[in-house]
């Protein structure tokens, strides 16, 4: 299905003829193509802007935890680079029973081809850096998609990426979650699976198709499942409404998909099984626990939080999961009128239709939400089943960002034919004795106007704000300086108190990542197998980090036994425990007497309380 079908393109039949084929000839980028990539670059550096005022002492205020977790990939990635280990499992963190990167999000193919940078500026830098990066990127693809093989007008090719790359469900996933902004690939993907059919080019259009495939599998396997099925719906909905031309270009196109497949199957076969075979894999997330994530009708038309129009009350009814549409009424309304004004007359329209409605309906999950109830009609996801591969995994309301991409395609083709309005056409010649006729597109160029009005109106709100951040504590002077070395031989571990984990721990997590990942520690934030199998955030507790968890809430030191004792000498063990730290901290005073009490008295060494268990645990 080659996307140089001229019926892709927003305008009337007798104006086809006059207008030069959508897919151009190989170009130097022009000043407008520097300039729009030059306006993202800034726009991605002023959402960041709130990280760069002190790049190593802030945070995610949405998602702390999440900013950390990334932070410490950064410096996973060029500590596999350094010391030349498997970039696919980690024992740096979940000591020692370590972590299936491949089984999380662990941004592979990015943290590896920068760890050079990561080691130079070190991972709280690289993070916003590549954060701000990867925003501006993935709006230059997609500029670039647009402008190359869809639409004519740059303004609108501009106005299309600036939405794909900085939509309000894209900037939600920003705070804390780069993963989900990294879509540099997608649009050059879409743009390789919609040329697949081209005659004589199938070798060579699979093997790209299957390289670009590869890179995004280390990058986000579940942007890549969502860009399938939406490829897979344009496919279908090209096929219906061109059946004649499907059927000449079928060969061809399975030919090509078929170098594709089994290109990324030979280069992905190994670190694939590792994901779902390998050391500390698992099977599905213990009782499925974003199945029912759907997205709330009224998350449509409201403002997103981190926009100018945003309100963060309202996250209090309906925000309840993820803000992956949030476009406000304007554009919404926007949206509806462009698609009445252009499916008649544009196939690429009709298709974007396709892809609203399968894909709105296809987030609304099991049950319809409005305005933060639970209704008791069901939704699709009412009927299939949790426990299908991949379902399983999947978060309903994430099916949104293929509504967020149908819109700011949808935003370019609408532009594109506001702008048209505003070309000379020929009137049809005179009859003998009538006056000459005025140009069409004079009789209509307030059309123009007018279109861009409402663009710019629907947009406006929509503008993004610096992403919110939060001023973290930095760590300890005897972590950074190199205190601990004396206390961590080679195969032990440095216990860092509260031990690292989903809900606790952030601070002693980022010890890892800020010291080059130079010791273990046990615990940690991740995704990793319970005794069933099944997928756990974190590590499963032990007797004593449950006991430091409950300590930390209850503000208090409980009531300690021999059996507490014990068990806390053979935490130690498993851990391969050699040396106990514990750091400023809100409860320092109440966990200084939980682990002395457990295990002895500490020294005061340098900013940190250290207990030297090496004698202990043997």
């Amino acid at each position: 299905m080659p996307v140089v079908d001229p019926s892709l393109n927003p305008v009337t039949d007798a104006e086809l003829a006059e207008v030069e084929p959508t897919r151009r000839p190989r170009r130097r980028p022009s000043r407008a193509d520097l300039l729009a990539l030059g306006a993202y670059v800034v726009l991605g550096v002023f959402v960041c802007l709130n990280y760069w005022g002190d790049v190593t002492g802030r945070v995610s205020s949405h998602l702390p935890t999440d900013h950390s977790w990334f932070e410490w990939l950064f410096a996973h990635g060029a500590y596999s680079v350094r010391h030349l280990e498997n970039p696919l499992f980690t024992a740096r963190q979940n000591a020692p029973d370590g972590v299936n990167m491949m089984a999380n999000t662990s941004l592979l193919g990015v943290t590896l081809p920068l760890a050079p940078l990561t080691m130079l500026l070190g991972p709280q830098v690289m993070y916003a850096l590549y954060l701000g990066g990867a925003l501006a990127a993935t709006a230059g693809t997609a500029y670039w998609m647009l402008s190359r093989h869809l639409v004519r007008s740059r303004a609108a090719a501009f106005v299309g990426g600036a939405f794909l790359g900085f939509a309000p469900g894209i900037i939600h996933h920003a705070n804390g979650q780069p993963n989900f902004v990294s879509n540099f690939l997608l649009p050059l993907i879409v743009v390789r699976v919609l040329r697949l059919g081209e005659p004589g080019r199938w070798r060579r259009n699979g093997l790209v198709l299957g390289a670009l495939v590869t890179y995004q599998i280390f990058i986000n396997e579940e942007m890549l499942l969502l860009t399938a099925l939406a490829c897979l719906v344009v496919v279908v909905a090209y096929a219906v409404q061109r059946p004649r031309a499907t059927r000449a270009m079928a060969g061809t196109f399975l030919a090509s998909m078929g170098v594709a497949g089994g290109l990324t199957l030979v280069l992905t076969a190994y670190p694939i099984w590792f994901q779902f075979d390998g050391p500390q894999s698992y099977r599905g997330l213990q009782g499925g626990v974003f199945h029912n994530w759907g997205e709330d009708l009224v998350a449509f038309v409201s403002f997103a939080r981190d926009t100018w129009a945003g309100d963060p009350a309202i996250e209090k009814t309906i925000g309840l999961t993820e803000q992956n549409t949030w476009f406000g009424w304007p554009l919404v309304l926007l949206s509806l009128v462009a698609l009445a004004l252009l499916v008649r007359r544009s196939l690429a329209a009709r298709i974007v239709a396709v892809l609203v409605v399968v894909f709105t309906v296809a987030a609304i999950g099991p049950w319809v939400r409005f305005d933060g109830v639970e209704t008791d009609i069901p939704g699709p996801w009412s009927y299939v089943s949790d426990e299908l591969p991949l379902v399983e995994m999947m978060m309903p309301t994430r099916l949104a960002l293929v509504v967020a991409a149908a819109v700011g395609v949808l935003l370019a083709l609408f532009w594109d034919a506001a702008a048209r309005h505003g070309r000379p056409a020929l009137a049809p010649a005179p009859r003998a004795g009538e006056p000459a006729a005025a140009p069409v597109a004079a009789r209509r160029r307030w059309l123009r106007p007018l279109g861009y009005a409402a663009v710019a109106l629907a947009l406006l709100p929509l503008f993004p704000r610096p992403l919110p951040a939060q001023q973290i504590d930095p760590p300890p002077h005897f972590i950074t300086a190199g205190g601990w070395r004396p206390y961590v031989p080679a195969g032990r571990t440095l216990v860092p108190v509260p031990i690292p984990s989903n809900v606790h721990g952030l601070p002693t997590l980022r010890w890892s990542a800020l010291t080059r990942q130079e010791f273990p520690i046990p615990g940690g934030y991740f995704i990793g197998p319970n005794e069933l199998g099944e997928g756990v955030f974190g590590a499963p507790n032990r007797p004593t980090s449950s006991l430091i968890y409950s300590t930390m809430d209850a503000g208090v030191l409980p009531a300690l036994t021999d059996e507490n004792r014990r068990q806390a000498v053979e935490d130690l063990r498993f851990w391969r425990a050699s040396v106990v730290v514990l750091g400023a901290h809100p409860r320092e005073a109440v966990l200084r007497e939980l682990v002395t009490a457990l295990i002895g008295p500490p020294q005061r060494v340098d900013d940190v309380w250290v207990w030297d268990v090496r004698a202990l645990v043997g």
